[in-house]
């Protein structure tokens, strides 16, 4: 007994004597830490350009200059912190550039005033490299580009639209370099998918838009609206007509005329007469021993939105 009570108070003096060694241990490295990181380093480090006020009228091109490396004279503690979030070099387009042909140019002399604007007064600029960026511009075109929809919409049985779609606004504005611009002819819709309709469709549309840091649109989304209505079909019986038949024959032909089916709203119905129609058939698109017409509509209804033939041959004899 005496034996286990005398191990269990070598091991906890062991076991402190371990615990004060490891506490020192961190403190001494701590203090390390601290010491390298008090002391001033020089080293050259990376930065990226962000552009402030650029003219509106002009568009920075991809192929400019955007990196500076910069050599830094600063604490440890400072590096520590670029290292975690390395600042940006921001260019102001108002203060820091002068224009040239077709660029702008920053140049070596505005360390200053970058110094001044990005870093702390303990930190010290040694070099910077380039001594020189130039951004390149060209000179923005403003386009209004129209706006294609696209849609896929399925009507419940009975229903649909005879106006068509209403889309606000009709086209956008484009303003960027005339190269790029010149080439968009117009702007695609994300596609809207829509099942069993019945009612009228007002939906938010995104545009399908270029991604072109260089260019810029007047909306990023277009408004559609349709009236859906209620829809049904009619049949009317249409005289033909036989045109351009040589003048020393005589054509016989049957049935005179034909059924033509039409697809329209129930309020449009009313308004649909056979006199809006006009069915021909032409002697002169007949192959050689053919015995038939083909019927043809070239005159139809402003109030149906379909309208279909439904007999397809005329049959026909040439009187002597």
């Amino acid at each position: 007994m005496i034996k286990k009570v005398k191990l269990k108070l070598l091991r906890s003096i062991q076991n402190k004597q371990l615990n004060v060694f490891l506490l020192f241990l961190f403190l001494a490295f701590v203090i390390l830490i601290f010491s390298k990181l008090s002391k001033s380093y020089t080293n050259t480090m990376e930065f990226r350009i962000e552009k402030i006020n650029v003219p509106e009228e002009k568009v920075i091109l991809d192929n400019s200059d955007s990196i500076l490396n910069i050599t830094i004279k600063a604490y440890g503690f400072k590096w520590l912190d670029f290292y975690f979030s390395r600042p940006k070099i921001r260019v102001d387009f108002s203060k820091d550039v002068f224009e040239g042909s077709s660029k702008f140019v920053w140049t070596k002399s505005n360390s200053r005033r970058l110094s001044i604007t990005t870093f702390a007064k303990n930190v010290e600029i040694i070099d910077i490299f380039p001594d020189t960026l130039e951004f390149n511009y060209d000179v923005n075109l403003v386009k209004k580009i129209p706006v294609e929809i696209n849609t896929n919409i399925t009507f419940i049985p009975g229903f649909d639209i005879f106006n068509g779609f209403s889309i606000t606004p009709d086209s956008v504005k484009v303003i960027g370099p005339k190269d790029i611009v010149g080439a968009i002819d117009y702007i695609e819709t994300e596609t809207l998918v829509l099942e069993d309709v019945k009612k009228n469709i007002d939906k938010t549309i995104k545009l399908k838009l270029p991604k072109n840091g260089n260019i810029r649109f007047s909306d990023q989304s277009i408004h559609l609206k349709a009236r859906v209505e209620r829809f049904t079909e009619g049949s009317l019986k249409i005289p033909i007509s036989i045109i351009n038949v040589p003048t020393e024959l005589r054509i016989k032909y049957f049935p005179k005329e034909v059924t033509v089916m039409f697809y329209t709203s129930l309020e449009h119905f009313k308004s649909v007469e056979p006199s809006d129609f006009k069915v021909v058939c032409d002697y002169g698109k007949i192959g050689e021993e053919q015995s038939f017409f083909v019927p043809e509509l070239v005159g139809t209804s402003q109030f149906v939105k379909s309208v279909r033939i439904n007999n397809q041959h005329i049959e026909f004899i040439i009187l002597k």
